[in-house]
């Protein structure tokens, strides 16, 4: 049976991203897995592009920093005094926080703070995806299409990484 890509299917990819010179910026080691058919699971001109395709497909995506990790915020990067944080802190590690100005009940203002930087007293901080600002190119390739699960369409995700039961 050919199946297609069509909403409420489990659509797994083998995918890469490079940036615009061809640096890839994402060998995408594992699959991506996700839920087709307008669930917010993947980026939607991926989604977009893949809809309809069979098992063993290509398609390859241009992306602008809009349709991927947005534009970069320099209002996201904020430098912190290092006695804020944990004596065990190195460049890379991420805290949770909530964006400047934003309502501390709005789960959407929460950002992921990256640790850029470390002097003797300052930590700086950035809130920016690491891809944010950059226009992508997104390849990839069919390799799985199976019906979605009454409960994963419920949910709107696919419940292939997160393996164990939450009933």
């Amino acid at each position: 049976m050919n199946m297609q890509v069509a909403r409420n299917t489990v659509v797994t990819l083998d995918y890469s991203v490079t940036d615009l010179d061809g640096e890839l910026v994402d060998p995408g080691q594992d699959p991506l897995i996700y839920l087709h058919g307008g669930y917010d699971d993947i980026f939607p001109l991926i989604e977009e592009a893949v809809h309809g395709k069979s098992i063993g497909e290509s398609v390859t995506v241009r992306m602008q920093p809009d349709d991927a990790f947005g534009e970069y915020d320099a209002d996201l990067v904020q430098l912190e005094p290092r006695s804020q944080f944990p004596d065990e802190l190195h460049v890379g590690m991420q805290f949770e926080g909530i964006a400047e100005g934003a309502d501390e009940d709005d789960e959407e203002d929460v950002v992921i703070y990256r640790v850029t930087e470390i002097t003797d007293d300052k930590v700086l901080l950035d809130g920016n995806h690491p891809l944010a600002g950059m226009a992508l190119i997104f390849t990839c390739t069919v390799t799985d299409i199976r019906p979605a699960t009454p409960e994963e369409i419920r949910h709107g995700h696919s419940h292939e990484a997160d393996e164990e039961d939450e009933d």
